[in-house]
């Protein structure tokens, strides 16, 4: 096992180190003087004495494989570099947003399991009722609305109509349960359809029939047999749509205007920011490899004949 892990581990260092190579070089190859929307953001009246000396200072005139091997080893050590923007060191804004992001991420995943877990039970247990015809429908909408509708929704709602929720999210438990909600709909119309799916073929096995046929109680072989069989697959299933949530916040934090990461790129994009920009992947595909491999591994432990 510990070779196998190893394994992994190093392929996924491979597959970050590739990643790093190629944002470095789309910034590298992306439309814009970084420079020259700086000096104009600034009110400076740029000339070219003043561009050229700008970019001299940003390090923009230096090789491309000089850049890159620079900012590489200092990532390495944990420095992303200073902003573009307003000169400040770029991972403490990163590590600001990444909080912020990431309880946003941690809640609305929660709500979803809490909505989705005992529905899809529900829904699997009855199948073919009226309440699994009920459950799937209401999942199959809450999938297919996009986040940008919900959210726009529930601040109509809650915001306009009853006020119990600030339009604008300041930070506080209060204003994160919109953002929360908007991400949680969604992925709780996925996670009931997967649950339910999932524990359905489980009940479909052979050992559940022999268990029946042998007067076990349905409940006893549900809790014990079937959810304990399921738990790899939707482990898989949770771990993989918590790095899609990380990356994915990006217009929910824009329009409740929620201090995360994602805001903070977008403004990073307007700016040509490309220190923040370059960081701000780097940071969501280290998150997405790690989480994948604790789930690969999870996945193993449940189920030793994956080895």
């Amino acid at each position: 096992m510990a070779k196998q892990i190893l394994k992994r581990i190093l392929g996924l260092a491979l597959i970050l180190l590739v990643l790093s190579f190629l944002v470095f070089g789309i910034m590298y190859l992306a439309p814009g003087d970084p420079a020259e929307k700086r000096l104009t953001s600034q009110g400076v009246v740029v000339t070219k004495e003043i561009l050229q000396a700008e970019r001299e200072r940003l390090g923009l005139l230096r090789p491309f494989i000089v850049r890159y091997a620079e900012w590489l080893s200092n990532v390495l050590r944990g420095d992303f570099g200073v902003s573009f923007k307003d000169d400040l060191p770029v991972a403490p804004k990163l590590i600001k947003g990444l909080k912020n992001t990431c309880g946003l991420a941690l809640t609305s995943l929660l709500l979803a399991l809490i909505i989705s877990f005992p529905l899809g039970i529900w829904s699997a247990v009855k199948k073919g009722k009226l309440v699994d015809h009920i459950v799937r429908l209401f999942s199959f909408i809450g999938n297919s609305l996009p986040n940008f509708l919900i959210s726009v929704l529930l601040m109509y709602l809650f915001c306009i109509h009853i006020k119990i929720f600030p339009v604008i999210a300041d930070g506080s438990i209060k204003g994160l349960m919109l953002p929360a909600l908007s991400l949680a709909i969604p992925m709780a119309g996925r996670f009931t359809r997967q649950i339910r799916s999932e524990l359905l073929d489980q009940l479909g096995e052979e050992y559940v029939v022999g268990m029946k046929s042998r007067k076990v109680k349905g409940r006893f072989i549900l809790i014990n047999n079937v959810l304990r069989n399921s738990l790899g697959h939707i482990l898989t299933m949770i771990g993989l749509q918590i790095g899609t949530l990380m990356g994915g916040s990006v217009v929910i934090e824009n329009i409740f205007r929620w201090p995360g990461i994602g805001k903070l790129v977008m403004d990073s994009i307007t700016a040509r920011d490309y220190p923040v920009i370059m960081g701000f992947v780097l940071i969501m595909g280290t998150i997405y490899v790690v989480i994948n491999l604790i789930v690969d591994i999870t996945y193993r432990l449940l189920d030793p004949r994956s080895f």
